[in-house]
């Protein structure tokens, strides 16, 4: 029973967290419109490997993180030094492509990686995952055994593969425009890092 609810808990938290705009579903949609769908797929896959381990640690390091500040706070300046680069990374690239490039859309088993790899300069899910762990053990009265830790990384995962697997589908709503969608996508990706630092800044300065 504690396993069935720490699941259902766990999934609809992680396929909600996912929804908005993010570094990693915004990739998965971009690997949609520049490769092809199998290829967006593939990045979500391994996105949702990533998130097993993200998940993870989230479980086993959740008290320790909550009672220890220094270590939050080391958590966001990471985040945020990493946002900083890839803000720089996505307007060079906009700026200089000002035409639209279509790589090929030959399925490509390297995006895999490539999901993983965004999903690795992702943090957000760990103190996500960290803060959805406390919530459920708000009363403090639930002990994480192996299978209840095994059920959370798993929820957890495949919430998000959830979630990523509708960017994909979505994308066929949005096939004949994928000319617009790829013009601009630099540009989106370089403001949505700017606007994810302004959100650490506030969070390192006034909830630390």
């Amino acid at each position: 029973m504690e396993e069935t609810k720490l699941f259902l808990i766990t999934y609809f938290a992680a396929l909600i967290g996912v929804v908005p705009p993010g570094l990693v579903n915004m990739t998965v949609a971009k690997t949609c419109v520049e490769q092809g769908k199998k290829n967006g797929l593939y990045v979500a896959i391994g996105a949702s490997i990533v998130v097993l381990f993200q998940a993870l640690v989230a479980v086993l390091l959740a008290k320790y993180i909550f009672d220890n500040p220094y270590v939050r706070n080391i958590l966001l300046r990471a985040g945020l030094v990493i946002f900083l680069l890839l803000a720089i990374f996505f307007f060079v690239k906009a700026r200089r492509d000002p035409h639209i490039i279509h790589h090929s859309k030959k399925t490509n088993s390297k995006s895999i990686f490539k999901g993983m790899f965004i999903a690795m300069l992702n943090i957000f899910p760990i103190p996500y995952f960290v803060a959805v762990g406390a919530a459920i053990n708000v009363g403090g009265d639930l002990s994480y055994n192996w299978m209840l830790i095994i059920t959370f990384v798993l929820a957890a995962s495949l919430g998000t593969f959830t979630t990523l697997y509708f960017y994909v589908l979505s994308f066929i709503k949005i096939e004949d425009k994928t000319e617009i969608f790829a013009k601009y996508s630099n540009y989106f990706m370089a403001t949505l890092m700017l606007l994810l630092m302004i959100i650490t800044l506030i969070r390192i300065f006034f909830y630390s």
